[in-house]
């Protein structure tokens, strides 16, 4: 091919000639700081259980989650967000062992909280599902349908008892209408203006939460599709998100990160508050999965899962590969 003067002129090649010159140019950057751990405690149990559909993820016993938190934060991870696995005898309708104060979510707050002290945001999962014997995220009605406002009164003494506990933020994650305006009232109640609130605000009824399920234990029967959100709407997010900023939200996230990369870049558009996001339990499994088959190379394809989740706009993300990620990087 004949040539003409300097054609071509523009040569973007010449920003990815090589590794130095990619990361000197790289518009993203992931940071250990980026990243919040997901971790489960099962009560009643001498060593930790691994979930089948998470290889690699356990739940853990309370000495080997503090040892859990004990690497994170040594790794520069920035928080852990607990969530308790209690025996089944305890579930009960109203998810009582969720507010007693020697329930298995308050116990480990405490175990961490006095191991790792301010080095690692303790935080809290605040939602009813995993102590109620429906497995629902709220109080049922007398047909059967989750109450929003008897659900309100619960996350009220559940967000008290949590920051007792020790927990620095608390993440209410159950969709109920004026969940983040009742959870402040109440912490402000009891003199707890330091407890930060991670308002799960754009939580969707997804699919990709299906090993979820098997890590807490679940006892749902039939589905959260009226109180969490249509995979098929994006503008209720931003209305939900309003509401939350309203209602005194710290923070707010979007969840499931991978499949509502739209959303968490409107959501991130629209606030002046941190965003997160949640890489949950199905996304993280179809990596594992594939990469076990040879399908994917598994450490690339973490990483950019990550990089395409914070490029949308997530300043932190929740992820099952925080700690490992956050050495490599480091």
């Amino acid at each position: 091919m004949a040539k003409y003067g300097s054609f071509p002129g523009a040569r973007p090649r010449r920003l990815r000639t090589s590794p130095v010159m990619r990361r000197m140019v790289a518009e993203t950057r992931l940071h250990p700081a980026d990243f919040i751990l997901p971790a489960f405690v099962r009560e009643g149990v001498g060593e930790p259980v691994p979930i089948g559909a998470m290889p690699g993820v356990v739940q853990h016993t309370r000495d080997s989650l503090k040892k859990a938190a004990v690497e994170a934060a040594e790794a520069g991870v920035s928080g852990i967000m607990l969530f308790g696995v209690p025996e089944d005898t305890k579930k009960d309708a109203l998810g009582t062992a969720g507010t007693d104060p020697d329930g298995i979510l308050q116990v480990a707050l405490r175990d961490v909280r006095a191991e790792v002290g301010d080095d690692l945001l303790v935080m809290a999962d605040l939602c009813l599902d995993e102590f109620t014997d429906h497995g629902h995220c709220g109080v049922l009605d007398d047909q059967g349908r989750v109450d929003n406002d008897a659900t309100l009164e619960r996350y009220a003494e559940m967000a008290q008892v949590q920051a007792d506990a020790g927990a620095h933020v608390v993440g209410p994650s159950g969709m109920m209408d004026g969940q983040i305006g009742v959870i402040r009232d109440a912490l402000d109640q009891i003199g707890r203006e330091d407890v930060a609130i991670l308002a799960y605000t754009a939580k969707y009824s997804s699919a990709f939460f299906g090993p979820f399920r098997e890590a807490v234990g679940s006892s749902l029967r039939g589905d959260r599709q009226t109180y969490q959100q249509d995979p098929a709407n994006w503008r209720e997010s931003l209305r939900e998100l309003a509401l939350d900023l309203e209602e005194g939200a710290d923070m707010v996230m979007v969840k499931p990160a991978g499949p509502y990369l739209d959303v968490l870049a409107r959501v991130a558009d629209a606030v002046d508050v941190p965003v997160a996001a949640y890489q949950v339990s199905g996304e993280y499994a179809m990596i594992e999965a594939a990469a076990e088959k040879g399908w994917i190379d598994r450490d690339r394809a973490i990483l950019e899962a990550l990089t395409g989740i914070k490029r949308a706009g997530a300043r932190t993300i929740l992820t099952y590969w925080a700690t490992e990620v956050a050495r490599t990087l480091g």
